[in-house]
């Protein structure tokens, strides 16, 4: 097989602040043939994630970034994989690349679309699943906040939170996504964040009985809003704090986190890799609720793996609705 190049997003410049499309570059690299047990993968999608910026601030400038990623098996020397499998991987942000079998994940695309295994049924799915059940430990009749809920992580967390008999309130950065999530996701209530000044007293106005489970998405003022309104023995998920991903100096934490101690709540962050050997539980429940039609899920495609950058950005402006997938070729 002749030599593939492979066309990569590299750090070009290190981040400070919102990141901008000149800190990236894209580059061609050659690679060589695959070895005993590898296999040759070509990208057809590529996740970009908010998780993704903590890494930008440690990877070496020239280096090529990484990701989840989906794609088909072009050239294998191993016994695992054929030509023509459908896989996952952990190296976006380029056209192809060379992994040992072990790197890569077979997908049954008969459950969802090849690109939805980077966001409903992929790692923001589990994220949500894992997330919600095991840290939020939801009974039913409970009120469930969840922010940036129009995420891929968060419209899934609502869904979830439906079908498991709670009350779900849910906040998001647009009038369309607030429809979306009435209209689709089929919570109880939801607003537009930026809409709203004193984000606690519209908080209380949605749960009157208090919050019983925060999933925390964003961090800032609605993680403060979020501890005020809680009930005695709350909990909240720490899934992540997009408000502060770009913050050029720390941001300070909220001035009300001592109600967590009076109200006995619990605050428990959370890696999706904890729950790796579960996977077939997710798989499971998933499949399940797809085929059921309790499960929805937007997706905003990107074309070209040169506007991965621009895709990366749209993360933090809110602009985009569901989970944010660029289309290689």
């Amino acid at each position: 097989m002749p030599n593939i190049v492979s066309r990569q997003i590299h750090l070009k410049n290190r981040i400070v602040g919102m990141p901008k499309a000149s800190d990236f570059e894209v580059v061609e690299v050659p690679l060589p043939e695959p070895g005993e047990g590898e296999v040759l993968v070509q990208n057809l999608y590529t996740s970009v994630d908010p998780y993704m910026r903590g890494g930008m601030r440690s990877i070496e400038l020239g280096k090529t970034l990484e990701g989840g990623c989906a794609g088909q098996i072009v050239q294998s020397n191993s016994d695992q994989f054929k030509v023509g499998d459908a896989v996952t991987g952990p190296l976006g942000w380029r056209d192809h690349y060379i992994a040992s079998a072990a790197r890569v994940t077979a997908v049954d695309t008969t459950i969802a679309p090849l690109q939805s295994f980077l966001g409903a049924v992929g790692m923001p799915g589990r994220t949500a699943y894992f997330g919600f059940l095991e840290i939020g430990q939801p009974k039913a009749g409970e009120t469930v906040f969840v922010s940036a809920a129009a995420g891929a992580v968060g419209s899934i967390v609502c869904q979830i939170a439906k079908i498991k008999g709670c009350r779900v309130v849910a906040s998001a950065g647009s009038d369309q996504k607030v429809a979306w999530l009435l209209e689709k996701a089929g919570v109880d209530a939801a607003f537009n964040y930026k809409n709203v000044d004193d984000l606690e007293a519209e908080l209380r106005g949605h749960c009157p009985d208090g919050l019983d489970i925060y999933f925390e998405n964003v961090g800032g003022r609605h993680l403060q809003a979020a501890l005020s309104v809680m009930n005695m023995h709350g909990r909240i998920p720490l899934c992540g704090m997009i408000s502060h991903y770009n913050d050029v100096e720390p941001t300070p934490g909220p001035t009300n986190l001592s109600a967590a101690i009076g109200k006995r709540i619990r605050l428990q962050g959370f890696i999706v890799t904890d729950f790796m050997a579960r996977n077939s539980e997710f798989y499971r429940d998933m499949g399940q609720w797809i085929s059921e039609g309790r499960i929805h899920w937007e997706e905003t495609i990107v074309e070209g793996l040169e506007n991965a950058p621009k895709a990366f950005i749209s993360l933090f402006t809110g602009e985009k609705l569901g989970k944010i997938i660029v289309k290689v070729s």
